[in-house]
């Protein structure tokens, strides 16, 4: 079966930098599109970045927050995405998700496959 799982969390100041990972399972990866999401409490889930059939996309909602400090990038090699955060700032904290959808579009909220998530939290 198909399994994602996130990695790469963890605690850091402000400022600081973190790269996050996400491998798949059970699936053949390149033919996926690969997206991160993330949650705060108490917040809706937002999507991050993707990368689909047209490249690396913004999500509305993160052209905001995103302002360059954040990059993805994928290794169908090794079936893996990876989230390069940086000048972090503690409205970051958040738990992150990566989703893989099949075909070209990028993954959205409720479809696709779901890994549990990694926290990232950083301080002030």
């Amino acid at each position: 079966q198909v399994q994602v799982v996130e990695s790469g969390g963890g605690l850091v100041q402000a400022g600081g930098s973190l790269r996050l990972s996400c491998t798949a399972s059970g699936l053949t990866f390149v033919d996926y599109a690969v997206g991160w999401f993330r949650q705060a409490p108490g917040k809706e889930r937002e999507g991050v970045l993707c990368i689909g059939s047209s490249g690396i996309t913004y999500y509305a909602e993160s052209v905001d927050f995103v302002q360059g400090r954040f990059t993805i990038s994928r290794d169908n090699t090794k079936n893996t995405l990876y989230l390069q955060m940086t000048s972090l700032k503690p409205e970051d904290t958040a738990r992150y998700y990566c989703s893989v959808r099949r075909g070209g579009s990028c993954p959205q909220a409720g479809s696709g496959y779901w890994g549990q998530g990694t926290q990232v939290t950083v301080s002030s």
